[in-house]
């Protein structure tokens, strides 16, 4: 398996986990943070791996050009 493919495995797993925990644990209280709010980091950052994994695929490399 490829880099890019294994990004765009770990972006949808924490996208799929903030999700989880956004909708699920609006009632969970610990003591510094909320789980919902974890949930929205998540979330975020699955979201951006995404998308910065999928421009690095279609977007060929400078370098790869020149040849």
């Amino acid at each position: 398996m490829s880099n890019n493919v294994k990004s765009l495995i770990t972006g949808a797993f924490m996208l799929a986990a903030g999700l989880i925990l956004y909708f699920t644990t609006d009632g969970v209280k610990i003591p510094v943070f909320t789980l919902t709010k974890v949930g929205v980091v998540l979330v975020f950052l699955g979201a951006l791996e995404l998308v910065i994994t999928t421009g690095a695929m279609l977007l060929p490399d400078r370098k790869s050009q020149r040849r």
